[in-house]
C-alpha cells in the first residue's frame, strides 16, 4: 500500500505553521527515473513476523500487549491505530526499541516521513544489532534522497547478510544514482553469480548500464530479466526506456504498454503512464501525448508538484474569453521557457477583457514582463514538506479574482495538438533592445570575425542525462573552426573547460565580463541576440536564445521528446537541429564546424 498523500489543506496548514522548507533551486527538468530502486517493505508479512518474534522475547509485561496491538494494526493497514498503540507503549517505556520501530513503520506508511526517520533513528540507537532496522531506515533515507546515509545503512545490512539479494540491490541503486557505476556493478556481480536466476538483480544491472549511457548493453540485461520472469513489469518498462535513445519508438511503446498491463503499485503505474505520454510525443502522436502528459499532476506520481491554488482548474474545453487565468510555471527553467510558447495563444483567447497572470521562476520574471506586458508576471515559490514538493504564487494577492488556473504545459492540450499547430513564429520572448545594442558594441570591439556563442553542458549531468551531452574534448572541431570568435554562454563553473580550450586547442573563448550567466537571464537573452549564432545542447540558455529569435543551432540526440516525432524543434522554427546517432559526437561536431564555415563564408 502506498503512503498517503498530503491534502491541500494539510499543506496550507504546514505553510501557516512555518513547517515548509524553501527550495534553493527551481524544480528539476522533467525526467523519469529507472524502475529499479530500494526494495523491501517494513510492514511485510515477513518483517512483521520478525517483530512478533522479538515481542515474544521481551519481558516487559506492561508494554507487551501494546506492542502486539500495534503490530496487529499494521497488518490491518490501520496506520493511525498502530501509531497510537506504539505511542502508548513508549509512554510506558520510552527506551523500547521495538516501540520506536513500530512507530517508525506506522508513520512511514502514513506518509509522515520526517517523523518516521526520527523514529527509525531512535530504534536503531536502542537496538544497534538489529540490521533489519538499518535496512528499513536505509529505504526511507533513499526515498528522501539522503543517498549517503542510505548507502551506509544498506552497507551495514549487507555486512550482516552478505548474500542478501535485497541488500545488494538496494546498495547498487544508491551507487548508481550517485554515478558510481563501477561500484554498483561490483556490488551486483558476486550476488548475481551466486543467484543467477534472480530477475531483480539483472534488471538493476540493466539500469546501471542505461544510466551510464549504454542502452544497447542495458537491453541485454533487461532481456535476461524478462526471460526469467516474462511478467516483470519494471524490466519491460526499463527496456522500453532504453530503446528511446536508440530511436526505437514503436518498440518502446509496446514495452511500456505491456508493462502497464501487469499488476502495479499506484506510483509505478503513474510513472509508466507518464512515460507513455513522452513516447507518444516522440512518435508524433502529439494530441494524445499532451493529454496523457497530465499524468504528471496526479497525486500518485512519485515526483508530483502540488500546487497551492484553490481555484477551478482550466481544461481544454474551458471558455477563456473575458476571464481571468493564472498559469503556473513548472519543471525546469528551460521547460518554463519552452511551455511559454502558448502564451500568445492564451492572450488571444482571453481577449481584451481577459486577464492573465503567470508565475515563473524568479530569474525569468524580467524577461517575461517585457515579453508579455499584457500579463501580470511574478515569481512562484517552491517548498518541501517532508518529501512532498509544493508550489504557490505569493505575488497573487486576491485569488478570488482568478477564474481558472493551469500548469504552464497544460494549454498545449488545446493549442498544440499537431505539428502543424506550432506556428511559424520567429520568437515569443523579447530581449532588452538596449542591452542587445550594448553587447553588440562589446562584441564589435573583439574584431570583425562572426561571434558564435557556445554551450556544452548542463549543471544537472546526473545519470542518463549524461548521454545527451558530449564530453568537452569532442568539441574540438567546433573550437578550431577558423575565422570565428567564440563567446562563452555556458553557465556554472566552466573555468576548467575554458582553460582546456586555451592550452590544448589554442582557442580563446571570450567570457562576457560582469555577467552571471546562470542568474542574469535578461543579460543572457540580450547576449544571445547580440551574437551572430548560438549553438549547443538543449538547456535553459539555448531555449532562451531560440525563444528570443536568435539564430540557434541545437544538438539533439534521439529519444528527445520536444522534437515531437520530427528531426527539428517545432517550438523554434528558426532553429537548426543537429541529430547525432547514439553518442556519435565527433561526426556531429565535425558537421557543425563545416556548417559554420559555410554559414559565414569562411
Amino acid at each position: 500500500m502506498s503512503a498517503r498523500r498530503m491534502s491541500r489543506s494539510e499543506m496550507q496548514a504546514s505553510a501557516a505553521s512555518g513547517a515548509l522548507t524553501p527550495e534553493a533551486e527551481a524544480a528539476a527538468p522533467f525526467r523519469l527515473p529507472p524502475a529499479a530502486g530500494a526494495v523491501g517493505d517494513s510492514a511485510s508479512a515477513a518483517a512483521l513476523a520478525r517483530i512478533d518474534a522479538a515481542i515474544r522475547e521481551i519481558n516487559a509485561a506492561k508494554i507487551l500487549p501494546l506492542l502486539g496491538k500495534a503490530a496487529d494494526a499494521l497488518r490491518g493497514e490501520d496506520h493511525k491505530a498502530a501509531a497510537d498503540w506504539a505511542i502508548k507503549a513508549l509512554q510506558q517505556d520510552e527506551r523500547s526499541g521495538l516501540a520506536w520501530h513500530l512507530l517508525a513503520i506506522a508513520r512511514e506508511k502514513a506518509g509522515d516521513f520526517r517523523t518516521s526517520l526520527q523514529c527509525y533513528e531512535s530504534a536503531l540507537q536502542l537496538l544497534p544489532d538489529e540490521a533489519e532496522i538499518a535496512n528499513d531506515l536505509g529505504r526511507l533515507a533513499y526515498r528522501l534522497d539522503m543517498k549517503d546515509a542510505a548507502a551506509k545503512l544498506f552497507l551495514h545490512y549487507l555486512d550482516r547478510y552478505p548474500g542478501s539479494e535485497e541488500a545488494a540491490n538496494n546498495l547498487a541503486c544508491v551507487l548508481r544514482d550517485d554515478n558510481r557505476y563501477d561500484d554498483a556493478v561490483a556490488v551486483l556481480r558476486p550476488v548475481i553469480q551466486a543467484s543467477p536466476a534472480q530477475p531483480l538483480l539483472w534488471n538493476t544491472l540493466g539500469t546501471v548500464l542505461a544510466e551510464q549511457g549504454d542502452p544497447s548493453s542495458a537491453i541485454t540485461f533487461f532481456d535476461e530479466a524478462l526471460r526469467l520472469d516474462p511478467h516483470f513489469a519494471k524490466a519491460r518498462y526499463n527496456r522500453g526506456n532504453a530503446r528511446l535513445p536508440l530511436g526505437q519508438y514503436d518498440e518502446a511503446l509496446v514495452d511500456c504498454e505491456a508493462a502497464m498491463a501487469e499488476p502495479l503499485a499506484p506510483d509505478e503505474a503513474s510513472m509508466m503512464r507518464l512515460a507513455r505520454s513522452t513516447i507518444l510525443l516522440c512518435l508524433g502522436r502529439i494530441g494524445e501525448g499532451w493529454d496523457a502528459y497530465e499524468e504528471r499532476l496526479v497525486p500518485e506520481f512519485h515526483d508530483v508538484t502540488h500546487f497551492m491554488i484553490d481555484r477551478p482548474k482550466w481544461t481544454p474545453e474551458s471558455e477563456l474569453s473575458g476571464r481571468s487565468l493564472l498559469l503556473m510555471g513548472e519543471q525546469g527553467l528551460g521547460d518554463e521557457v519552452l511551455f511559454a510558447s502558448t502564451v500568445p495563444d492564451v492572450l488571444e483567447a482571453l481577449g481584451p477583457q481577459g486577464r492573465l497572470a503567470i508565475a515563473v521562476e524568479k530569474r525569468l520574471v524580467g524577461l517575461f514582463q517585457r515579453s508579455f506586458p499584457q500579463a501580470e508576471i511574478g515569481a512562484h515559490a517552491t517548498y518541501k514538506v517532508d518529501a512532498h514538493t509544493i508550489r504557490g504564487a505569493p505575488f497573487v494577492k486576491d485569488f478570488e479574482a482568478i477564474d481558472l488556473w493551469a500548469p504552464l504545459a497544460s494549454p498545449l492540450r488545446r493549442f498544440r495538438r499537431s505539428v502543424e499547430a506550432y506556428p511559424d513564429r520567429p520568437s515569443f520572448l523579447k530581449a532588452d533592445p538596449e542591452r542587445v545594442a550594448h553587447w553588440r558594441g562589446e562584441l564589435a570591439a573583439l574584431g570583425p570575425a562572426p561571434k558564435v556563442g557556445i554551450l556544452w553542458k548542463s549543471l544537472k549531468l546526473t545519470g542518463a542525462r549524461r548521454r545527451y551531452f558530449s564530453p568537452f574534448e569532442h568539441w574540438e572541431p567546433v573550437l578550431r573552426t577558423p575565422g570565428v570568435r567564440l563567446v562563452n554562454l555556458q553557465y556554472g563553473d566552466c573555468e576548467a573547460e575554458i582553460a582546456e580550450a586555451r592550452t590544448r586547442f589554442g582557442v580563446d573563448i571570450w567570457t562576457p565580463p560582469g555577467v552571471d550567466l546562470k542568474n542574469d537571464l535578461d543579460e543572457v537573452a540580450a547576449l544571445s541576440c547580440a551574437v551572430d549564432l548560438v549553438t549547443g545542447f538543449a538547456n535553459a540558455t539555448t531555449n532562451i536564445a531560440a525563444a528570443c529569435g536568435a539564430e540557434t543551432w541545437l544538438i539533439s540526440p534521439p529519444g528527445v521528446w520536444p522534437k515531437l516525432g520530427t528531426d527539428r524543434y517545432p517550438w523554434y522554427p528558426q532553429a537548426r537541429v543537429f541529430n547525432p546517432e547514439e553518442q556519435a559526437w565527433r561526426p556531429t561536431m565535425e558537421a557543425i564546424a563545416a556548417a559554420l564555415t559555410e554559414r559565414f563564408g569562411l
